[in-house]
């Protein structure tokens, strides 16, 4: 099958013809030519869009889908289906289901769903049996089926030896384990950021310490025990400049922050909106200056959507009572090109794959066809009809966003939205 790309701006750091205008002919899912002008006969099918940008394929480092378990949230294909519409490429799915993906069979049966799907679905298994805190799952086995990751689902580590034996346990296979940056015991059943907010508000507030002293203790961990370390979503400027030293002490940490801790701070919760209602916190401004410049200097390495379907039972309720969570998929890219540059924006979309052993695929002459297709330019209102998701749960309604995801080509599978 030739597959022909017309003039198509290359967004790669990694390609010899990054930021130039180029023609791209795949041929049986590899790339066989680039070109200002590739003449072939009758190509099988040509991507031809107005001002077109092709990057690698995105990747998302934290998404939850309801199946298996809450499927009337989101099931496998729909959110898969979402995700390729809106980009991604590949994905990796948090445990949070029921039953808990915390055992080989577990993994095994999230693999064989999404086989025949164009975008990648990388599991991350429990770190803990049922996600319970208390024992430790079948780490090995999991990685075995086609596990990625090791951590329990926005629930942090609290017992400190549990960490230090997954750390050295995991470096057995070259594991990656995570923990949430939560100190349960001082956030208690808080539900916004402690801060001016959230006493105006009257709701209970999630101090910046619970995160930041989380971290610091399981940096400490890890600086005893080796081992890699990914610490999911922050979301204070603490956080960052206390990861930012352990890099440079040499600590294999690598960190993500939600989209929406980038682009909202906690002045939106004055209208008790519960899909404002996030994990971690939406914080304040200056929490979100130090957020946006950890992610421009790297300290940050990679953004999430932080996709999580909820159902309108669990929304549409009072704040105390509503789950956690909001969609990201669909407004990813609107949101961050509000933010950063295009070249900036592709380069957090893409560089947190070899954390999760995904392959890079630079768009080279010989490599697979693994691409993004998007409109860096097109402004636009974020609206209900903008959501692909069986939920609706978006804080990014009625917000300013730029740049339209035209689809995504994997291999010989062209997915336009």
């Amino acid at each position: 099958m030739k597959i022909l790309i017309k003039s198509a701006r290359i967004i790669d750091n990694e390609s010899p013809y990054n930021n130039k205008v180029m023609d791209i002919l795949v041929e049986n899912g590899i790339i066989k030519e680039i070109a200002p002008v590739v003449k072939v006969r009758k190509p099988d099918l040509e991507v031809n869009f107005e001002n077109l940008h092709v990057s690698q394929g995105w990747f998302d480092s934290s998404i939850n889908f309801g199946e298996p378990g809450f499927e009337e949230r989101e099931t496998l294909e729909n959110g898969l289906r979402t995700a390729a519409y809106s980009g991604f490429t590949a994905i990796a799915l948090n445990p949070g289901h029921d039953p808990v993906t915390d055992n080989k069979g577990a993994v095994t049966f999230l693999k064989n769903k999404a086989e025949k799907q164009p975008v990648s679905l990388l599991p991350i298994g429990a770190l803990t049996r049922k996600s319970e805190g208390k024992d430790m799952a079948e780490l090995y086995d999991m990685q075995q089926a086609g596990a990625v990751a090791f951590g329990d689902f926005k629930k942090s580590v609290s017992n400190p030896n549990l960490l230090k034996l997954a750390l050295q346990y995991s470096q057995n296979f070259d594991g990656l384990v995570m923990s949430f940056p939560q100190e349960d015991r001082i956030a208690l059943n808080g539900q916004v950021n402690e801060h001016e907010s959230s006493t105006m508000l009257g709701l209970k507030g999630i101090p910046a310490l619970a995160e930041e002293l989380q971290i610091t203790r399981d940096l400490y961990i890890l600086e005893y025990t080796g081992g890699k370390l990914h610490i999911p979503t922050i979301s204070t400027a603490k956080s960052v400049e206390i990861i930012r030293d352990a890099k440079e002490r040499g600590l294999d940490v690598s960190c993500s922050v939600a989209i929406h801790n980038l682009f909202l701070t906690d002045e939106v919760l004055n209208e008790f909106d519960t899909n404002a209602k996030v994990l971690p916190p939406l914080r304040t401004k200056s929490d979100v200056k130090a957020l946006i410049s950890g992610v421009k200097d790297g300290t940050i390495d990679m953004v999430t959507s932080d996709h999580i379907p909820i159902d309108v039972e669990h929304k549409k309720v009072e704040f105390d009572n509503a789950l956690f969570g909001t969609l990201g998929l669909e407004s990813a890219l609107g949101a961050l090109l509000k933010l950063f540059s295009v070249r900036t924006t592709v380069k957090v979309l893409t560089s947190g794959k070899s954390r999760f052993n995904l392959g890079e695929n630079v768009i080279d002459e010989g490599s697979p066809a693994n691409f993004s297709f998007f409109d860096p330019d097109r402004e636009y209102i974020f609206q209900k009809e903008h959501i692909l998701s069986t939920s609706k749960n978006s804080l990014f309604m009625g917000k300013e966003l730029k740049g339209k995801v035209y689809g995504i080509l994997v291999g010989e599978e062209y997915l336009a939205s």
